[in-house]
């Protein structure tokens, strides 16, 4: 089959088109025939060195996919061939992933296609969209009438933190560059500001009758520590990059932090379903490039900017 392979760690003119071997669904396992691969920035992370996830090269990498079935192996009774599915495979000691055409993945974690998409829009959902939902349903909890603030709310994983906030019945602060404001109110966003222009916190403190915040996403990494004086007392902060400095204020404040870094179940592709399906969330895919151009859509995601999610279309037409 053809894929895309990282015959070593480094920059993206690394990547080669090689023919590699098909591979066999297991037992509780399927064969998808990947229609298209989204791009992450774990993506770029693991082709810059991916000995932290257990990776050595040759590796294929790529964590989002919409295909279809084509095999099912031993003891798989809830899905069969040509059943069109999407998901987010494993990241950990996964050589093989979805820069690929065709890809073997575990029925725990997959789910069918939601209705009315193309496999394009559906391959940015998985990753992007289930770490969005994990950080703002599961763990910061939010509730109507509520005050989020989410920094990067025009990236892959902040578009859809918009969109499912203002869905739960949040009032929604984001931040993005002057480029991406529009882009915001598109999404949903009740405020956006220019985070390169403008006080952040000042501005959420404002918006707030000087209260803070209820909870606050951070996306982008480096604004856990500067949103403390936004968040109100018994507030929330979520974060799915590392952060340094002092966080002494949390306490007095009795703040309580989130780390979050995405497991893979269907459970979650399943909730989020009727949400897309009805709509409410929807993918805001950049553009779509040939698998072949993979190089370029890690250059955009070495940049650390974008708008939304840039989508490789695998299959060939």
């Amino acid at each position: 089959m053809r894929a895309i392979v990282t015959p070593r760690f480094g920059g993206p003119e690394s990547f080669e088109v090689r023919d590699v071997p098909t591979p066999t669904a297991g037992p509780g396992q399927v064969l998808v025939r990947v229609i298209a691969s989204g791009t992450n920035p774990v993506d770029a992370k693991l082709r810059q060195d991916g000995t932290w996830a257990g990776l050595q090269p040759p590796v294929v990498l790529g964590y989002d996919a919409s295909g279809v079935i084509e095999q099912v192996g031993p003891g798989v009774t809830d899905f069969k061939p040509g059943d069109e599915v999407f998901y987010t495979p494993e990241i950990f000691h996964n050589p093989l992933g979805t820069y690929a055409e065709l890809n073997v993945v575990g029925t725990g974690i997959i789910a069918r296609k939601p209705q009315g998409l193309s496999h394009e829009e559906a391959a940015a959902i998985p990753l992007a969209c289930g770490t969005a939902w994990d950080a703002l349903v599961r763990r910061l909890q939010v509730r109507v009438g509520e005050t989020v603030l989410i920094h990067g709310g025009s990236g892959g994983v902040g578009s859809f933190a918009v969109q499912i906030a203002k869905a739960m019945g949040a009032r929604v602060i984001a931040t993005a560059g002057a480029g991406n404001q529009e882009t915001l109110r598109q999404l949903g966003a009740d405020l956006a500001i220019d985070y390169q222009r403008e006080d952040v916190a000042r501005i959420a403190l404002r918006e707030t009758g000087g209260q803070g915040v209820d909870a606050v996403f951070d996306t982008v990494g480096k604004n856990v520590i500067p949103s403390i004086p936004a968040t109100r007392p018994f507030g929330r902060i979520a974060t799915i990059l590392g952060f340094s400095g002092d966080v002494s204020a949390f306490y007095p404040r009795n703040i309580t932090l989130h780390g979050v870094f995405l497991t893979r179940e269907r459970r979650r592709l399943e909730e989020m379903t009727p949400l897309i399906e009805r709509k409410q969330v929807r993918p805001l895919v950049e553009r779509v490039i040939p698998l072949e151009q993979v190089a370029e859509a890690h250059r955009r995601l070495d940049s650390g900017h974008g708008r939304g999610k840039l989508v490789l279309s695998v299959a060939r037409k």
